[in-house]
């Protein structure tokens, strides 16, 4: 059990949780969620002790071990192998001890306690990880140093998971990562068994990997029980009643308060008029929903759609040095309205030929054939460097219209989602959000008939993400997106192209196949083929509908909890409703001291019962995967 009490933090002044609590079971998977810049990161930082808490206690198991990705990645000479091995330092530290100990009682300990960590099959667990995040046995045995910053974050990531701490803390972990490796860390936390914490915008992660969501909104912490969709459900349901409680206790107040007006003068009223001063200060108000506005963005119409096929290679390659292509065979169309994502680990030759297809690389043979008047928007992360630090994004757009008034220069920024006090904000002050949202509409400025977007969404929140989705949709030009948000290639895209073995291909399957057959790839990495011994798809279903079976019970007792919580969660909401009305609290004051009481024990069940359905949950999930 982990319990935060009462916790108030500020970051350079700025209060970022006030008096928060909220509690997690052991096993929780729990997606820390809220806008960014709200506080999570700088919760993280008062869970490992880096900042001080203001006030409150943080409440976590003696001796458990905690973990959580460093922020300087490895670039020493070692190997990526060794570098995951020696992140367990009890296990280093034993090994070591065992090539010099002689005392024959303290062999037997250290031998003793490297079987109880499984210290023997460190070195299969640490290369399985790595081949998860994307390194092939010839790569893990490289050093460090010879990787780019964002392949060494990788290994920080890997350190951490091979260590297996009781509370591992993940921010933003797949910032990093290719859809290939988002997709096998889904899977990794999801059978992972101990507590894990994300901080991630990425809808399918916390759809799939996490059974419970921790809220960060107006510098308070609310537990949600779920994933991510079930939380937005729970959330509108709550804001919802929240509206509505606020509105009874207006009009309450509203009429209260002009009794006291109409009589507080008067003599013979004067008593009544007290009353209702004092029942006015005792009602007290219902705080309002407060909705954080997201910008939309927009991507201008192209003014004319060139005749398909807008890009037409045949027996294209392309590469970086004359006579050494990356991708090579190239035989592929794109239509004026296609919506097409481009699958495949990093380092594949995705980037590759988004820069080939935008015209920043040169095909180093075959032909290529564009339609006349193609516009093609490019943008990029690396891009982001690009923007000119002191320069607004105003001034960056006035730059592309130069004889336009002022107020045409601002429309056209906030088609772009930038806020108006953030248009005369210079571009190193802007967050990584709004620098992407200039960086997008500086790429679709003219109203290109081709948008190329690489990584999009690193920097963007949820809604952010949300907007993204929004205006890709509204886009009539053609797409291609290079992504690791799985929900953002579904909602967008209608075709998938893999970039692998040097060429780009078609992708027949659907989301949901390429995931399985990344996992199922995953997976024979790790294992020794053994054909022999494999077993046949159909005794595969019959061994999974026994252990089902042999699961029933648990699975039905989860389901009840799931129905018990659903009725306290009524009958809350309801006593809610009730309490609200002040007219209870002058008519019936037993009546409404009965109904706060029994609110109390509901939510006092509730709470027991989540506890219990996420302990449960976790015990299924690990049968299951077992």
């Amino acid at each position: 059990m982990i319990t935060i009490s009462d916790i108030s933090a500020r970051i350079a002044g700025r209060l970022l949780l006030d008096h928060a609590s909220v509690s997690l079971p052991a096993g929780t998977k729990a997606g820390l969620v809220g806008r960014n810049g709200a506080g999570k990161s700088t919760l993280f930082r008062v869970i490992t002790g880096d900042l001080g808490a203001e006030s409150g206690t943080i409440s976590i198991p003696k001796n458990a071990r905690m973990g959580q990705v460093k922020q300087e990645a490895p670039g020493t000479e070692d190997s990526l192998i060794t570098i995951v091995l020696s992140a367990d330092k009890e296990r280093a530290a034993l090994l070591a001890e065992a090539e010099t100990a002689t005392d024959p009682h303290r062999i037997a300990e250290i031998q003793m306690r490297l079987v109880d960590i499984d210290a023997h099959s460190a070195e299969a667990r640490a290369a399985s990880i790595l081949s998860g995040l994307g390194f092939d046995q010839e790569a893990q045995a490289r050093p460090a140093s010879s990787f780019s910053g964002g392949w060494r974050m990788r290994v920080a990531l890997a350190s951490v998971l091979f260590t297996e701490p009781d509370l591992l803390l993940l921010d933003e972990p797949t910032n990093y990562l290719d859809l290939e490796g988002t997709m096998w860390l889904e899977d990794y936390i999801r059978r992972y068994p101990h507590t894990v914490i994300i901080i991630s915008h990425d809808r399918d992660l916390l759809n799939n990997a996490v059974n419970s969501i921790v809220h960060l909104d107006q510098k308070k912490l609310t537990f949600y029980r779920g994933n991510y969709d079930q939380f937005e459900r729970q959330k509108a349901e709550a804001d919802e009643l929240q509206m509505k409680a606020k509105a009874k206790n207006e009009a309450a107040r509203k009429h209260l308060q002009s009794f006291i007006d109409r009589f507080k003068a008067k003599a013979s009223k004067a008593k009544q008029a007290q009353s209702r001063v004092k029942a006015l200060e005792r009602m007290g108000t219902v705080a309002a929903v407060i909705e954080d506005h997201v910008q939309p963005i927009t991507f201008p119409e192209p003014e004319k759609q060139p005749a398909s096929p807008i890009v037409a290679i045949s027996g294209g390659a392309v590469g970086y040095e004359p006579g050494r292509p990356i991708l090579k065979g190239l035989n592929l169309r794109i239509d004026n309205d296609d919506r097409i994502a481009l699958l495949g680990s990093n380092g594949n030759g995705k980037s590759t030929f988004a820069k080939f297809i935008s015209g920043r690389l040169a095909p180093e043979s075959g032909e290529v054939r564009l339609a006349p008047g193609l516009k093609i928007g490019f943008f990029a992360q690396h891009q982001l460097d690009d923007l000119v630090p002191n320069e607004t994004p105003v001034e960056h757009v006035r730059r592309l219209m130069p004889t336009e008034p002022e107020a045409r220069v601002r429309a056209r920024v906030a088609q772009m989602g930038l806020a108006t006090e953030k248009m005369a904000t210079a571009a190193k002050d802007l967050s990584g959000g709004e620098k992407a949202r200039l960086l997008m509409g500086l790429a679709a400025f003219h109203a290109p008939n081709l948008l190329i977007l690489d990584e999009p969404t690193n920097h963007l929140d949820i809604d952010s993400r949300r907007a993204l989705i929004e205006a890709l949709n509204d886009y009539n030009g053609a797409v291609i997106l290079i992504s690791h948000d799985r929900h953002l290639i579904e909602a967008t895209v209608d075709r998938l192209w893999l970039v692998n073995n040097g060429t780009v291909t078609s992708f027949e399957g659907d989301m949901d196949e390429y995931r399985d057959l990344i996992v199922a790839s995953g997976k024979k990495k790790e294992e020794p083929k053994q054909a022999e011994d494999q077993t046949s798809k159909a005794d595969q279903r019959k061994l999974n509908a026994d252990k089902r079976a042999s699961l029933a019970p648990l699975k039905k007792k989860i389901n009840e909890i799931e129905s018990l919580t659903g009725k306290l969660e009524k009958l809350i909401q309801a006593l809610d409703m009730e309490l609200a009305d002040p007219s209870l609290y002058e008519k019936a004051p037993a009546k409404a001291a009965e109904k706060a009481k029994q609110r109390g024990e509901a939510a006092a069940k509730l709470a027991a019962a989540e506890e219990q359905w996420l302990e449960l949950s976790s015990e299924y999930e690990e049968a299951m995967a077992s």
